[in-house]
């Protein structure tokens, strides 16, 4: 299989959410994102929220199996790739 692929930091800075998929895990992460000024992310306090669950429906239509916040870093995208992968 593939490797799982999140986005960049820079998308979630941009108070994106993404959902996606691997294998029969599904997961969505939401950013939480704390401004430094009105035009710079403060990205040592924001922070980015994963949940996940597994099968066929959408978010909306499933029971979360778990959830984790990670710090908004290179390192906190790393551990949430690896937490995610765990899941599978």
């Amino acid at each position: 299989m593939a490797e799982l692929f999140i986005p960049t930091l820079h998308t979630f800075a941009m108070n994106n959410i993404f959902t996606g998929s691997y294998g029969l895990l599904r997961f969505r992460i939401a950013p939480k994102v704390v401004m430094r000024t009105p035009k710079e992310v403060d990205f040592e306090q924001s922070a980015i929220f994963a949940e996940y669950w597994h099968g066929q429906l959408c978010y909306e239509k499933s029971q979360m199996e778990g959830e984790a916040t990670f710090p908004m870093t290179e390192q906190g995208r790393a551990d949430l790739i690896a937490w995610l992968t765990e899941k599978v």
